[in-house]
């Protein structure tokens, strides 16, 4: 084989393997909650998928309600992938997205629209610090969506429970946009 024709096909096979880390197909903005839509002038960069995300609850007392308790989100933990395959991982606090490229993505919740009582909210980011080159450099939004699961234990707490943590699986599409 010709050393230009090798060229030519490694590259289209480059691109192919970058086109297939986008993930799913492009998110209909105009369906969701006006408060989670990502902003005019974005355009979708990526997908990763959350099928076995962790969330870590605290039982702590209420700051403002003395003697009273509940469970506080504490931080998050879940490998993202595309197709099953690990790309990254998301961590926090504070709430960042980290790819197996090195890029990274710190950002603060901007918006949350509810996802029925069973689910975490779906959410909109905005991204306060970016690095590394790679995928998610130039990131500047990203939405969580699809949620199921994740919300705080049912289980009490109270004096009894103050400082037990609980570990509660859940799942989640992260949708990445540029400007």
């Amino acid at each position: 084989m010709s050393k230009f024709l090798v060229l030519p096909v490694a590259a289209a096979a480059l691109l192919s393997a970058c086109a297939a880390l986008t993930g799913p197909a492009p998110v209909d903005n105009a369906a969701l909650p006006e408060a989670v839509r990502a902003p005019a002038g974005t355009k979708q960069l990526a997908v990763h998928i959350v099928d076995d995300g962790k969330i870590t609850y605290e039982c702590r007392e209420k700051a403002d309600a003395k003697g009273s308790y509940a469970w506080v989100f504490v931080g998050p933990d879940a490998a993202l992938k595309v197709d099953g395959k690990s790309v990254g991982k998301y961590y926090g606090p504070p709430a960042t997205w980290l790819s197996n490229d090195g890029s990274k993505v710190t950002g603060k919740q901007l918006a949350v629209a509810s996802n029925g009582a069973a689910n975490i909210p779906l959410q909109l980011v905005e991204a306060t610090s970016v690095g590394g080159d790679g995928l998610l450099k130039p990131v500047s939004h990203i939405q969580r969506l699809k949620t199921v699961g994740g919300i705080a234990p049912a289980k009490t707490c109270d004096a009894a429970s103050k400082g037990a943590k609980e570990i509660v699986g859940y799942k989640a599409d992260y949708v990445y946009y540029t400007r």
